[in-house]
C-alpha cells in the first residue's frame, strides 16, 4: 500500500505535538501510513451507510461529522484524503466535497491524538526523539482497548 499523503503536512502535525522533542522521518511515515489506514476504514463504513441510505454518494454525514469545517482550517490537504477515501470503495461511489473535508477534518484530529500520545511515550522513555514505534506502540494499543471495547458485554 502506498501512501497517498503529502510528508509535509503530516510532519507539521507530529511537530505541534511533540514541543521540545525531535520527530524522525519514520515517525511521520509510520503516522502518515497509519492515518490512511483509518481513512479508508471510515470510507468503507461511510460507503456502508449511503447504500443503507440508497445513495452513491457519501456525504459529510456519513463520517459522523457534526459541524463544518472550514477547509482553510486544515493541515491535512483534502485531494490526497480523497483518494485515501476510494482506496478500499466501489467505484461506483461518489465522495462529495463536504465529505471530502469532513474525513480530513476527522483524520487530523485522530493524528493529533496519535501524534500527542507517541510524544508521551517518547517522553516516557526518555528520549529526545519520537520515533516510529512510538507511533506504532501507541496505535497498537489503541487498537487493542477498541476491540476489547467493541466485544464487551453490553457494548454495542
Amino acid at each position: 500500500m502506498s501512501v497517498e499523503l503529502p510528508f509535509a503536512p503530516v510532519d507539521e502535525i507530529i511537530r505541534r505535538n511533540a514541543g521540545d522533542l525531535r520527530v524522525s522521518a519514520d515517525a511521520a511515515e509510520e503516522l502518515a501510513l497509519r492515518i490512511q489506514r483509518r481513512g479508508a476504514e471510515l470510507a468503507v463504513d461511510a460507503a456502508d451507510e449511503a447504500t443503507a441510505d440508497g445513495r452513491k454518494t457519501l456525504m459529510a454525514g456519513d463520517f459522523g461529522a457534526d459541524r463544518s469545517v472550514e477547509r482553510d482550517e486544515l493541515t491535512l490537504p483534502v485531494a490526497p484524503v480523497d483518494r485515501i477515501a476510494r482506496l478500499d470503495i466501489d467505484d461506483r461511489y461518489r465522495v462529495s466535497t463536504d465529505a471530502r473535508v469532513a474525513l480530513a477534518s476527522d483524520l487530523e484530529q485522530y493524528a493529533d491524538g496519535v501524534a500527542s500520545a507517541a510524544s508521551t511515550l517518547a517522553r516516557h522513555a526518555d528520549r529526545r526523539t519520537v520515533q516510529a514505534e512510538d507511533v506504532e506502540t501507541y496505535v497498537t494499543l489503541f487498537e487493542s482497548v477498541e476491540r476489547e471495547t467493541e466485544s464487551a458485554p453490553g457494548a454495542s
